[in-house]
């Protein structure tokens, strides 16, 4: 099924320190501004393991039925970079429920801990299996399910594009589809029972691992035209 735009409920150019002045962060990480994009790396070194890693929510809670746009480019090698999306707390719990266990950026703890949220990990250069085949992968958590893949198209930092690369994310009750640069990477259909129940409104988180230096803009996020 072809998706099309309809409403604009969100625009952030992330070109400026107060574009993000309200968005949360757990972990440890340094966000500056270049050239009118958001760059973000761990200020902890990879000898600290998963502690050096971190996500950075955006603090807007987002309905079902949308499409999630942004622009990014990697500025290093190594690392992983990921999109948390339709993630909020179990229980009825908002994500940022103060009961609901602390997390700091080890990713044991945002799948499987207390929140429910679809990530797609779209640069995946961090294990030596992830560079010999680059695949996006989609996962479904509670639970860290791998519910479908696709080849990842975005090439290692010394070979990227002048031009940063268009992700896309659509996503509706049953179905998530992601694109790069209009090209079709992968879908996946939830019956709602295979991998727990559908996950609808919730919140965008971008998520790190150390040592890569990532670069982002233009976040946009539309409802689906009906």
């Amino acid at each position: 099924m072809i998706y099309e735009k309809g409403e604009l409920i969100y625009s952030n150019p992330l070109s400026e320190p107060s574009d993000t002045a309200s968005w949360i962060m757990e972990g440890q990480a340094k966000i500056t501004f270049k050239n009118g994009k958001m760059q973000m790396s761990s200020v902890l070194g990879q000898a600290a393991g998963q502690a050096a890693n971190f996500v950075y929510w955006c603090d807007k809670k987002f309905p079902d039925n949308i499409i999630i746009e942004w622009d990014f480019s990697p500025l290093s090698e190594e690392g992983l970079a990921i999109l948390f999306f339709a993630a909020d707390g179990q229980g009825g719990k908002d994500l940022f429920d103060p009961s609901l266990k602390p997390r700091t950026g080890p990713y044991i703890q945002y799948h499987t801990g207390d929140i429910n949220a679809f990530h797609v990990s779209y640069y995946r250069r961090s294990e030596v299996e992830e560079c010999a085949l680059n695949v996006a992968n989609l996962r479904k958590s509670a639970g860290f399910y791998l519910v479908t893949q696709g080849a990842d198209p975005i090439p290692a930092a010394k070979y990227r594009s002048e031009e940063p690369y268009r992700l896309r994310i659509v996503k509706t009750r049953e179905n998530v589809e992601f694109f790069v640069n209009d090209l079709a990477i992968f879908k996946f259909s939830d019956d709602g029972k295979s991998y727990g129940d559908h996950l609808t409104d919730g919140y965008i988180g971008l998520r790190q691992k150390t040592p890569l230096v990532g670069e982002y803009s233009n976040l946009r996020v539309y409802m689906i035209k009906k």
